[in-house]
């Protein structure tokens, strides 16, 4: 099948570019070489099936190559490589119509197997496009939010509010939020408050120091106990927001795909993630989101 995909590489490191070429050459693909957006437009011409292309290149960089490249050739896929340090560069090429990018220096078993599924999407009419974040998160208009000057009684309502069904993102699904969005005075997301942010911020600290000098005869009596969720529930429900939340959740693009947020839910313990179109939040994708598409 490798024979058969006609790959166009373009990145203005000689080395680096005959390097690949041999690689890829030898696992069976035929590889057209291009050190700058001027020759690789021109290369366009031998019909590849695949580009990779370098973000950052002298004069006409990756960004400006892939917008000619999409305006001559729209269903041609473009695989993007970036260098450490312009990953946010990288993510911005989903929105100009990139396939897939990829970190310098790539393993060259993923470069492979994204050249031959790139290939494969763009041949084969059966099939079926995955969606992406942006087609499944939650719009931010619809996600239980509050400013984190709010107070926790304001923040407990809202999310009580949240415990009701309602028609989401062309969905009848329990609309219930375990997290309420804290944002700042520009709109951003600074925090999340959690139920059990909620619960951790209920038990008094010296109960939950590791140093609490209470005894188990008193600390596990009912007479200890005995009104004290209630009155810790009075005292917290006036604090602020932004006094008990937890760190705003990792973010990610719309144009990812659904693959990519479960593994960055995994590496990050996170439960939800912020997703951002050039910096603006867009919404948010949640455990039960995927859990819906699987």
């Amino acid at each position: 099948m490798n024979q058969e995909i006609k790959v166009l590489l373009v990145d203005d490191e000689d080395q680096f570019r005959s390097v690949t070429k041999k690689i890829l050459n030898k696992k069976g693909f035929e590889t057209i070489l291009a050190g700058c957006c001027e020759e690789a437009i021109d290369k366009l011409k031998e019909k590849p099936d695949v580009v990779i292309l370098d973000i950052k290149m002298p004069g006409v960089d990756g960004h400006q190559t892939l917008r000619e490249i999409k305006e001559r050739y729209p269903d041609l896929p473009v695989i993007m490589l970036s260098g450490h340090g312009v990953m946010p560069s990288a993510r911005e090429s989903f929105v100009e119509g990139a396939f897939d990018y990829l970190t310098k220096p790539c393993d060259i078993d993923i470069l492979t197997t994204k050249i031959i599924d790139a290939c494969s999407r763009g041949k084969d009419e059966r099939h079926m496009e995955e969606k992406r974040v942006m087609d499944i998160m939650v719009p931010i208009q619809d996600y239980t939010a509050l400013s984190m000057e709010s107070t926790v009684r304001e923040a407990i309502d809202k999310l009580k509010e949240s415990f009701s069904s309602k028609i989401l993102t062309g969905k009848i699904m329990g609309r219930e939020h375990h997290f309420l969005l804290a944002l700042d005075d520009r709109g951003k997301v600074s925090g999340v408050l959690s139920i059990t942010d909620l619960l951790k911020a209920v038990i008094p600290a010296y109960i939950r120091s590791s140093g609490a000098a209470v005894t188990d005869s008193i600390r596990y009596s009912s007479m200890f106990w005995a009104g004290m969720f209630s009155r810790e529930v009075k005292q917290l429900s006036e604090k602020k927001i932004k006094e008990i939340m937890s760190p705003a959740p990792v973010t990610i693009e719309g144009g990812a795909n659904l693959i990519e947020a479960a593994y960055m839910m995994l590496k990050n313990k996170e439960h939800l993630l912020v997703v951002v179109t050039l910096g603006k939040v867009e919404g948010v994708i949640r455990e039960q989101d995927l859990f819906i598409e699987m």
